[in-house]
Parts: structure tokens; sequence; C-alpha cells
């Protein structure tokens, strides 16, 4: 969102990320499209997802328009500092990603319908960005909490990869790892273009589909 000073395109070291705080940032109690509580409790059955593919604002709006999800919220994950801000994250000196907290029935929709809406809509060939955003805060990242979601997300990342190679794109730079700790971002973020229709979104896909059909689904 912020591109105007020069920011690192590696992750930092222990040595050099912000110090953060001990208490959490005030945010948001409840979604302000559906009411639902932000933190929870969440319905019961439901299953959590958590991704980054570039500025949180847009991204999350593609993930509450989707049938069958009950809650989305926006944050901070992947890094090394402990409930970082909005600014130290733009610093690039916590290692955190902008991330997107998914709540869902998987009775209405699958964890696989998940990973096809992250990977359609960005591009997850570019690494440290996001077409104009740059920054480690822009990478693409899928985070699991579940074996079952690993092995989706693996499996898609793979056909996702041989489909964009077809076309002479490049490879996919996404990392796929555990579900860290998620850090809620500040109120003013959450569903930000709910709030503000006309904000602003860098969000745009590489316009090629993504292969991924039924199978296997988070448990």
């Amino acid at each position: 969102m912020f591109t105007l000073k020069r920011k690192p395109l590696s992750m930092p070291s222990v040595d050099q990320a912000l110090p953060g705080r001990d208490q959490a940032l005030p945010t948001a109690k409840t979604h302000f499209i559906t009411g639902a509580p932000l933190k929870g409790p969440y319905p019961q059955g439901a299953e959590k997802a958590l991704f980054g593919l570039g500025c949180f604002w847009g991204a999350e709006r593609k993930f509450w328009e989707l049938p069958g999800v009950t809650v989305t919220a926006v944050g901070y994950a992947g890094g090394l500092t402990p409930n970082p801000t909005y600014e130290e994250v733009c610093s690039g000196r916590t290692g955190h990603n902008e991330a997107v907290f998914v709540v869902f029935d998987p009775n209405q929709v699958s964890y696989e319908q998940l990973l096809k809406l992250f990977f359609e809509s960005h591009n997850p060939t570019q690494g440290m960005r996001q077409g104009n955003d740059v920054g480690t805060q822009y990478r693409s990242g899928i985070y699991y909490y579940s074996e079952a979601q690993r092995q989706a997300a693996e499996a898609a990342k793979a056909a996702y990869g041989r489909v964009l190679a077809a076309q002479g794109l490049d490879p996919i730079t996404t990392e796929i790892e555990p579900a860290p700790e998620f850090y809620f971002a500040e109120d003013y973020h959450q569903q930000y273009l709910a709030k503000n229709p006309n904000g602003y979104c860098g969000l745009g896909g590489t316009g090629v589909s993504c292969p991924i059909g039924t199978g296997v689904a988070a448990e």
C-alpha cells in the first residue's frame, strides 16, 4: 500500500527485527459486515485458514464475498516481532506478511475452493511483491492448520505451477508453512473496503485459471 520508501526484499534477522510489545493491539470486536465476533467464539464445526496474497485490504474482500465464509480478519503473520503495528510491518523490520484470516463452514465451501480463490486472486510468482506493492509483507503465503490443509496446498501449488509454466510464467514463490501466530491488525484495517468502497486495492491475478477440483479437503 505504501511503496515510496525503498524496502528490504529479504527477511530480517532476529537481531534486525523490531522488539514489538507484549500487549495485543486494540482492534474491532465484530465483523463490520456480518456482526460476527472477530476473535470468536466461532460456529461449531467451523474451520480456519490463513493466507498472504498482497495488500490485505483487497485480499480480505475476496474471501468475505465467498459463500460459506463466516468471518474474515486482516492482520500480521509469519514474522518475528510480537504484536506489531502496521507502520512497523511496512518498515520491513518485523518479517510479517499482511495476512487474511478466514473462518469457514466446510459443509458450504471446501478448503480447495479457498485455495483456488487464493491462487487466482493474485500473482504468486513475484516473490516479495505484488505489482507495485514491494516488500516482505506482500509475499505469497499459505499457512496451514492441519496436515490435510498442507497436502491440499502443496497439491494446488504444484498443479497451478504446471499451468503457469505452460503459459510462460515464472515459478510460483508461494511459501507453505504451519500457521504461525496471527496478530489482528488495527481496527481501521478490518473490512477496510467495506468501510471505504473506493479505497486502494492493487490486487490482481495472472488471468490463468487454477485447476483445482474436488479432492482433499481440510479436516
